[in-house]
């Protein structure tokens, strides 16, 4: 602690969070975030109970309870205003912004459709990817994205469908503060041992989250 004017600040070290179905649940994947960061869980049911301005970034997986999530809007729009990162993967069903929509599938079918792109430049955490590497999981099309959580003005479109016309990952730099990256689809970590370049996605996803976000916050 050191003096302020007569106050005392506190330098609160602000955590990286997994949101889980189930209280105590620790994929051994978090332990590869890089550097001497760590990543914690917290059940879905305890989120509300934490200190918004104290969490870094938190990361959704697909399976959680939307409608419980949604409910805790004014927690997620705290935390987003105090600087936060939200990583949200799914297919949105109850938006917990006013801003979102809920997901939309494609419209038409195919292998066309199904095509990922990468947006140019690449977002950090698509560099040195293969689009194609992400299109096919072993050698089947679709498990990536099937459709849109059509993102809100101001969104930076990441990669996309059906020959760039569909957006599929977007960034969403909040007006009010924080950051919103959307994946409609299946858990980005689902790649996080594959053999080709998609392989790259976890550990450039951990890096972007823990050297995008401030990881020490002042408060009075």
């Amino acid at each position: 602690m050191v003096p302020n004017g007569g106050g005392l600040k506190r330098m609160i070290t602000r955590r990286i969070l997994l949101l889980t179905v189930r209280a105590g649940e620790r994929p051994d994947w978090l332990d590869r975030a890089p550097g001497r960061s760590r990543i914690d869980t917290v059940g879905e049911a305890a989120l509300s109970g934490l200190p918004p301005h104290q969490i870094a970034a938190l990361l959704v997986p697909m399976h959680i309870d939307q409608r419980l999530f949604a409910a805790n809007g004014a927690w997620i729009a705290a935390f987003l205003t105090a600087g936060g990162t939200l990583v949200f993967n799914g297919l949105l069903a109850y938006p917990f912004l006013p801003e979102l929509r809920p997901f939309q599938p494609l419209t038409r079918g195919g292998l066309d459709a199904l095509k990922v792109g990468i947006a140019a430049p690449p977002h950090p955490i698509f560099a040195g990817i293969d689009a194609d590497h992400l299109t096919f999981r072993k050698g089947v099309a679709g498990f990536y994205g099937r459709g849109q959580t059509p993102p809100p003005p101001g969104a930076r479109v990441l990669t996309t469908l059906d020959r760039g016309t569909v957006p599929l990952d977007w960034e969403w730099r909040r007006p009010g503060g924080g950051c919103v990256l959307m994946h409609p689809g299946n858990d980005l970590w689902m790649y996080r041992d594959d053999s080709t370049s998609a392989g790259r996605l976890v550990p450039q996803l951990l890096n972007w989250i823990v050297t995008g976000t401030p990881s020490r916050r002042e408060v009075a």
